[in-house]
């Protein structure tokens, strides 16, 4: 590993939080360094339900402030990356099982007062029996609508540590940090890199962003004697080989109380979850299993006229996060507020551990860690990122259509398909990717050799899985031959 002896800060893992963390404080000219211990996003911050949103079902639980943040934060995020954060219009059918229906438009009300002046169009009724597209059972014949956002909550996380690394930070995937020593006034830490190569670095502070694992990291690799208190729910999603009108998603209410959502995925496809269970099991990288799969079935049949069949199913992935344990017996009304806790060593070093939170309101968590963090070194440098866009978000007027339609023009001989795809996932830098004007083999699904080497280069992407399904989604339109290709050429780089 190439890595200098010392740093201001340590980050320790790779998601959406230590990501957003690593960005705001190279911003403040911290000297940083983020360590991974498998790709970035690999576990919890590529198996969301890819929302970006207040939190309509939170506004039950009372937590205010967090719906009142989080739609603040909706709306910088479609201005900072309007190529990863795109408008998404809900319809919440109305039915025996629905909460009912003045709860439901009180909720809406409240929800679209708390957003204020939001770009979004408000909610409103609607009656379902002129919309045939959506495949509705007869049963529902009134629902309402609002509106929230989609994002791409893989190419969000990398997005951050680009922009970190572009302002100093040292990103470094795949690097197991073992053993945190107090030292002089900070810490040791041990890191191992994926051959095993060891290095040791000295930090002055050390974020805990590892999510489903931050109360084993402060336990076993800080030695801290208290464990922080966390609470694991697991969630499931599964993409179906069917299409649903464009941005437009359903709110499903299921008879146990839960929510699932079914969205448009990927243009033709649609993306059903989550599933929120409990997760007793020590963490690591997961997958849905049998009953996720039954349950989601039976939630999808009770409202759709065709129920799901198993060779509709393309692809399933599945997440575990650490929540604040409020004590709530239902995982899925336990709250998705975030805390952060600080625990000092014998030597006043200080570790932040980071509970909770969610994908929307990663920057403003990361904000708030970097202050106490900036206090504690004394460092004096205001925070910055509620202005700024992300890498490839400075597209004019946010205009994500009118782009595509300029890239098109500006390289007619490259596949509609490719530009678009690249243009989605990289917003204005998809001009690098194509300015070449060749991009090489093209690897089915808007996939080319073009694009491949940019993420192996610049987005530290290692395997077909890290390209496949992380920097790109790629992986669900291809055919097992055109992903082993995609295998086999990312091996020979």
């Amino acid at each position: 590993m190439d890595l200098a002896p010392q740093c201001d800060l340590l980050v320790v893992g790779g998601g959406i939080h230590g990501t957003a963390v690593a960005r705001d404080a190279a911003g403040r000219g911290l000297n940083v360094v983020l360590t991974e211990q498998y790709d970035l996003a690999a576990a919890t911050s590529m198996a969301s339900s890819k929302l970006i949103h207040g939190g309509l079902r939170y506004l039950e639980q009372g937590e205010l402030r967090l719906v009142r943040e989080a739609l603040r934060e909706r709306q910088l995020l479609l201005t900072a990356a309007p190529h990863l954060v795109r408008p998404l219009r809900f319809i919440l059918p109305l039915g025996a099982q629905s909460r009912p229906a003045w709860q439901v438009r009180l909720g809406l009300w409240l929800y679209d007062a708390i957003a204020g002046n939001s770009s979004l169009p408000r909610s409103r009724s609607l009656d379902l029996t002129a919309h045939a597209e959506l495949g509705l059972r007869d049963a529902y014949r009134r629902g309402l609508s609002y509106s929230d956002a989609w994002g791409d909550d893989a190419r969000l996380v990398v997005a951050n540590a680009r922009d970190a690394a572009d302002r100093g930070a040292r990103i470094f995937t795949r690097t197991c940090c073992e053993r945190l020593q107090p030292e002089g006034r900070g810490w040791s830490a041990r890191l191992i890199g994926a051959d095993g190569a060891e290095s040791t670095l000295l930090a002055r502070v050390v974020v805990n962003a590892t999510g489903p694992w931050v109360a084993r990291f402060l336990g076993d690799a800080a030695r801290m004697e208290r464990r922080t208190s966390v609470r694991l729910v697991k969630g499931s999603h599964l993409v179906l080989r069917r299409r649903l009108p464009e941005r437009t998603a359903l709110l499903l209410q299921s008879q146990d109380g839960r929510v699932v959502f079914a969205m448009p995925f990927e243009r033709d496809f649609c993306l059903l979850g989550t599933t929120d269970v409990a997760f007793a099991t020590p963490p690591a990288l997961v997958d849905i299993d049998a009953d996720e799969i039954s349950y989601l079935k039976r939630v999808f049949a009770a409202y759709f006229t065709t129920p799901i069949a198993d060779e509709e199913i393309l692809w399933s992935f599945a997440g575990v996060r650490a929540l604040c344990d409020d004590g709530t017996r239902n995982p899925s009304q336990v709250t998705r507020e975030y805390r952060l806790e600080l625990d000092r060593a014998a030597n006043g070093a200080l570790i932040l551990s980071v509970l909770g939170g969610k994908l929307t309101t990663a920057r403003k968590l990361a904000e708030r860690v970097v202050d106490r963090i900036a206090t504690e070194l004394s460092h004096a440098a205001p925070a910055w990122t509620a202005g700024a866009v992300l890498p490839g978000g400075d597209i004019e007027n946010a205009d994500l259509a009118h782009f595509e339609s300029g890239l098109m023009q500006r390289y007619p001989h490259v596949p509609q398909e490719v530009v678009r795809g690249v243009a989605g996932r990289h917003g204005a830098i998809a001009t690098q990717i194509l300015s070449a004007g060749n991009v090489g083999t093209d690897f089915g699904a808007g996939l080319t050799a073009a694009e491949i080497d940019y993420v192996m280069e610049r987005e530290w992407a290692r395997s077909g899985a890290d390209v496949l399904y992380r920097r790109t989604k790629c992986g669900v339109r291809m055919t097992p031959a055109q992903r082993a290709e995609v295998e086999r050429y990312v091996a020979g780089r």
